[in-house]
């Protein structure tokens, strides 16, 4: 695998972060071209390399193991979200926006982080309607909700759920609440003074909450729709949990499933997963009235652009997910420090799960004579804590980190938000999330 084998995932990237500034109207309308153009131009040079029959069975293994099951995922979640509508006469006040962000930080790690993403964007959204400088509320939103939250069970992000099904304990992830707590008052802290400046500039140029009684009336639509949340957790929890009992696996272990392409399966604890959402996502449009949908502003636009922008990163990341499999162990990766900061490097633009798994299983092979006991061998907490957290924390660098933050940046933009541009936002990063993170490092990773 050579480098150059990179250039395409680069490449759409850069188009994701420019285009939109440069040829905002044509990249709309033509997005589905420059993802098929990319894509194109690794296959092609990948089939002439490795041959057809190569090609063919890493574009599959792609589509049919990673994408698909992300982009149901968040499918079945984008729309059971869209049925539940939050309305009452509550403004979006620097406190309001405090209480908003903290429950649905906490709950990122009770339904994941795409299900507190979805479930809380449109109330923000809403409450904060109002204002005319949003953006820095969803930024943090992202942060937070859709990244950090996530760190504490392996509900709330993939790269925690793959350790659990390679044998990490459901509950050790609970003793990185501490670093939570850490990064949520800071974060926090500097969200509250952000937003109140804000906040004092829009009252000072007459600008109010359209209320007549703040803080006197809640009213949820669609509640029954929560049933369908936890229906779609269980579904995820369940594809990490099947795949490890007997009646799933073959003679020779591995995971029973219909044959694609040469090694290629799509598993049945994959397929019961995708069910199990497309059939919760299914009731849930059967069963809600149309009218919370019309509150809600609900379009299918934000999920499309996801579907189709992810369908190229997914390929086009595959050469880049080989050759850091191929140097993982040999990067010499010894010290907490140094994992945290490579794989939440790497994990800021490459998928957060493989990522995880690469250094989990590095850490594994070093023959540590204790530790937490996994599949792969003994980690040391140390480590693990810092694969953990640098997985799940570093994912909210970029819009790309995270499957929820794009989808978030998405449905904001439909609200009428101008959110930052793809380096607009990595310059937030850097300037808020990247402090935070060194101060992580010398409070808990040294």
């Amino acid at each position: 695998m050579n480098i150059a084998f990179c250039i395409p995932f680069i490449g759409i990237l850069l188009c994701i972060a420019v285009m939109p500034l440069v040829k905002g109207e044509w990249w709309e309308s033509h997005q589905p071209l420059v993802v098929g153009f990319w894509s194109l131009l690794l296959v092609i040079p990948f089939a002439v390399s490795f041959g057809a029959s190569e090609a063919v069975e890493v574009v599959a293994e792609c589509i049919i193991g990673d994408y698909i099951p992300f982009i149901v995922l968040l499918f079945g979640l984008f729309c059971v979200s869209g049925n539940i509508t939050l309305e009452g006469d509550l403004a979006g006040s620097p406190r309001v926006n405090i209480i908003l962000l903290t429950i649905g930080t906490l709950l990122s790690s009770l339904i994941g982080t795409t299900g507190s993403s979805m479930l809380m964007v449109r109330p923000v959204l809403k409450m904060n309607s109002w204002r005319r400088h949003r953006k820095h509320i969803m930024v943090f939103f992202i942060f937070l909700v859709s990244n950090i939250g996530g760190c504490l069970t392996p509900i709330g992000d993939p790269p925690l759920l793959m350790g659990f099904s390679r044998g990490v304990p459901f509950s050790w992830s609970l003793h990185l609440f501490p670093i939570l707590l850490f990064n949520m008052t800071v974060l926090l802290f500097i969200f509250y003074w952000v937003d109140r400046k804000k906040y004092c500039r829009e009252i000072a140029r007459g600008r109010v909450p359209d209320i007549s009684r703040p803080g006197t009336r809640i009213s949820i639509g669609g509640l029954h729709n929560l049933i369908f949340i936890v229906m779609i957790v269980a579904a995820v929890i369940l594809s990490g949990m099947l795949p490890d009992l007997p009646a799933f696996k073959t003679a020779e272990g591995a995971v029973k499933g219909i044959h694609i392409y040469g090694e290629v399966t799509l598993t049945y604890p994959a397929l019961i997963e995708m069910a199990l959402i497309l059939l919760a996502a299914f009731l849930s449009f059967k069963t809600t009235d149309e009218k919370i949908r019309q509150k809600n502003h609900f379009t299918w636009g934000a999920i499309k652009e996801v579907a189709v922008l992810f369908a190229g990163i997914f390929i086009t990341m595959q050469p880049a997910l080989m050759l850091l499999k191929s140097v993982g162990g040999s990067l010499g990766l010894t010290r907490p420090v140094q994992m945290f900061w490579v794989t939440g490097a790497l994990s800021s633009f490459l998928d957060n799960t493989p990522t995880y798994l690469v250094f989990l299983t590095t850490s594994g092979a070093m023959d540590y004579s204790q530790g937490i006991a996994t599949t792969l061998g003994k980690i040391p907490v140390g480590m693990l804590t810092a694969i953990s957290c640098g997985a799940v924390f570093m994912g909210a660098n970029t819009y790309i980190g995270n499957a929820p933050n794009f989808m978030v940046k998405a449905i904001s933009d439909e609200n009428g938000i101008h959110m930052p541009s793809f380096f607009g936002y990595i310059l937030w990063s850097l300037c808020i999330l990247v402090p935070v993170f060194i101060l992580d490092t010398l409070v808990f990773f040294l």
